[in-house]
């Protein structure tokens, strides 16, 4: 299927727009099976299509009982003295996800998946890492690196780490029989979670990322954490691969820090140096690749349209339609059953 590039007028134009492709493909596709399985990630562009979600569900649009949700990434090294309190902190993934869709819903998803990292003690992990140097490799040409264990290490605690955390997590997601669509977002260098740039495509389903010092000392200076010693140094994370071996991703971009990013990754071919480029491949794969984004993250989307549309890359700008128009005129997305706005 065509990959398509929807320009929105800004971050609320696109979370409604976003939502309504979410919304219809849960409809249309519980009317054929009984469990729908729903990607989520976390971060700010989400963050408005969840409360249109929320809002469905608890009106009765769909029904969250037949949904089971996957989630994208979760730290490890967490302040906490074990995994539940870890898992609650208020910077946990987890925690996000209870405030930003979990908590606002009256009825519950079926189950609901989040990354086990907050299993790993962050400490024990790093003395084993260099006790054993053998037993992983480190992968990416960016400040973000993959560790890749080996599947032979010889510390029983890094072979743990990888049956149990990592391709326990992505054989879980294989029994469910696939995620149906997946909400992602994109970090200013072209990333998916905390798949970074070089990072390769091929046998990374499951990542263990060790974070850049960059990452950690913003997250301090932002008031995330209070010290660096109280900072997570690595995360858990899906890989780029397996992100996109969804039916369906719906990327979100908003803000023109991400414009240089999102025109990278459909001007040019695939490439681990863009992650998000990724979805090319899922769209000749037969899978569906749609971008909703605002007209800042679009402005060199807009710049270089005939070249991308070169590339067979659908582009609709529906931006002038902004967020006084109601959603459900958009030619593709009409249903005034489940129209959210107003």
């Amino acid at each position: 299927m065509p990959l398509k590039v929807i320009i929105t007028a800004d971050f609320d134009h696109m979370s409604e727009v976003a939502a309504r492709i979410v919304i219809d493909d849960v409809k249309k596709t519980l009317a054929d099976k009984e469990t729908y399985i729903l990607g989520l990630a976390t971060g700010n562009s989400p963050t408005g299509l969840y409360k249109h979600l929320a809002k469905a569900a608890n009106t009765g649009v769909f029904d969250p009982s037949h949904i089971e949700s996957i989630n994208l990434d979760e730290y490890i090294g967490l302040p906490g003295e074990n995994a539940q309190q870890r898992a609650l902190h208020r910077e946990s993934y987890s925690f996000f996800m209870i405030q930003e869709l979990f908590g606002l819903m009256k009825r519950k998803f079926k189950e609901v998946n989040v990354p086990w990292g907050t299993l790993i003690d962050q400490a024990k992990l790093e003395t084993e890492l260099k006790a054993y140097p053998d037993d992983w490799v480190e992968q990416g040409v960016d400040k973000g690196k993959a560790i890749v264990i080996n599947p032979d290490a010889e510390s029983e605690y890094l072979r743990w780490i990888r049956r149990e955390i990592l391709d326990a997590y992505g054989e879980k997601i294989k029994r469910t029989g696939g995620i149906d669509l997946h909400i992602i977002g994109v970090g200013g260098r072209g990333h998916v979670a905390f798949h970074e740039s070089g990072i390769p495509f091929e046998r990374n389903e499951m990542l263990l990322v060790r974070l850049d010092d960059n990452t950690v000392a913003n997250a301090v200076a932002d008031g995330h954490f209070p010290s660096k010693a109280e900072s997570p140094l690595y995360a858990i994370s899906m890989g780029a691969e397996l992100v996109y071996q969804a039916r369906t991703v719906v990327l979100l971009a908003n803000g023109s820090r991400k414009a240089e990013s999102v025109a990278a990754s459909l001007l040019n071919d695939p490439s681990p140096l863009i992650p998000i480029s990724y979805g090319q491949i899922l769209s000749k794969n037969g899978g569906t690749m749609i971008y909703v984004i605002d007209k800042a993250a679009g402005e060199y989307v807009m710049d270089n349209v005939d070249e991308i549309r070169l590339r067979g890359i659908e582009i609709e700008d529906v931006s002038n339609k902004g967020a006084s128009r109601r959603v459900a005129d958009l030619k593709f997305y009409r249903d005034p059953e489940t129209c959210l706005i107003g």
